[in-house]
């Protein structure tokens, strides 16, 4: 279960993959609790800098993902409960988009409207 970040949202960061909002301290320390399998962020400051972003508009609070029309318009329905950016600007790391191609798994930048 994700936590609910305590800090000040200047310090807030958003992942690249799945939008969840968490602090820098929170990522290093637990990694992503939606897709760490590919970010690999926990224990790294470096690659938390790299998958997550400081720019963002909006957000979301998630408290019962499977069963929230937001959490689904979101694309946030499989994922941990917690914050989420409504809008996330920027890509995942060329490495990512590669691994998630690998596993045929279509990767949405969530800085645009919907792609479908």
């Amino acid at each position: 279960m994700a936590s609910i970040p305590t800090v000040k949202a200047k310090g807030l960061r958003a992942c690249l993959l799945c939008s969840i909002v968490l602090s820098q301290a929170d990522f290093v320390r637990n990694g992503c609790p939606n897709c760490e399998e590919l970010m690999q962020m926990k224990s790294s400051r470096d690659r938390t800098q790299n998958c997550t972003t400081t720019a963002f508009d909006g957000v979301i609070a998630v408290i019962d993902p499977e069963n929230s029309w937001v959490a689904r318009w979101q694309r946030t329905s499989k994922y941990a409960r917690g914050i989420y950016a409504a809008r996330v600007i920027g890509r995942v790391p060329a490495d990512v988009e590669a691994e998630l191609q690998s596993r045929g798994i279509k990767y949405r930048v969530r800085d645009e409207v919907d792609q479908d």
